[in-house]
């Protein structure tokens, strides 16, 4: 059995005794096992490790892009929490998450070129033609450089271009029977373009701790906006008089279902 792999954290513990990043010349490393992050890092459908790791619009769950387009052939709602995905076409409503993938990929040592060497070997045993995205690099030493503290980036996350739209959330209240709700205490949110009103009303959802049986309506000036929508169509559409100040000013409320 081979032994149990460690996640390197890097942190000093404060007077309160949480842990906290540090540049001080009392930093010290902390393990973790890597186990404690397989919820976050491996697919619910094959069980291992996220491989082209593909996220679902409408519920935010990850698979491997093999695994749920597999189960896409039989099915139309999310393994996870049984959502439907879209009623005759799934498949157009996944997205590749690259930064989940980078991380699993830097968190799983040698996960990457293994991955690759067997796609290599795919193709050539088919007698196809290797991508160039594909070929493995030849076998060489590997030289890491260890920089200095004072050129180490202040952050470790840059916020990528398509984090293009910036939101201004207005809560107009609630419906007659709608209680024990949390306010909203983040307004202002910046997203990527393609991020629909669903994603929105998840937001929402679950910084307020809404029930299942609350109905959240987000509206753009004068329009009911549809789940479907994206937010670049939605700032398009509207065009300025919905912009205060470059922020893009959603209203919302909160209602019970209609009875048919």
């Amino acid at each position: 059995m081979s032994p149990p792999m460690y996640v390197s954290c890097y942190g000093r513990r404060s007077h309160e005794g949480s842990t906290r990043i540090s540049d001080s010349e009392s930093e010290e490393e902390t393990k973790l096992p890597l186990n404690q992050f397989y919820p976050y890092i491996r697919c619910a459908l094959c069980c291992g490790f996220f491989i082209d790791a593909a996220t679902i619009t409408e519920c935010l769950h990850t698979f491997c892009k093999s695994c749920i387009v597999k189960h896409f052939f039989h099915s139309n709602r999310c393994p996870t929490c049984s959502i439907v995905v879209h009623q005759t076409q799934p498949l157009y409503n996944i997205r590749p998450d690259r930064q989940l993938q980078d991380i699993v990929y830097k968190m799983v040592p040698f996960l990457e070129a293994s991955e690759r060497v067997q796609m290599c070997n795919f193709y050539k045993e088919r007698g196809l033609a290797v991508p160039k995205t594909v070929v493995v690099s030849p076998p060489g030493p590997v030289v890491i450089k260890r920089q200095k503290k004072e050129n180490l980036p202040q952050s470790v996350f840059s916020i990528p271009p398509e984090l293009d739209v910036s939101l201004l959330l207005e809560f107009v209240g609630a419906e007659e029977g709608i209680n024990n709700f949390k306010p909203l205490e983040r307004r202002y949110v910046r997203v990527s373009g393609e991020a629909t009103v669903r994603h929105v009303e998840l937001f929402i959802r679950r910084k307020m701790e809404l029930s299942a049986t609350c109905q959240v309506d987000v509206v753009c000036g004068d329009q009911l906006l549809d789940h479907y929508q994206s937010l670049k169509d939605v700032q398009n559409s509207v065009g300025e008089e919905a912009l205060q100040d470059g922020l893009l000013v959603l209203h919302f409320g909160l209602v019970l279902p209609s009875k048919s």
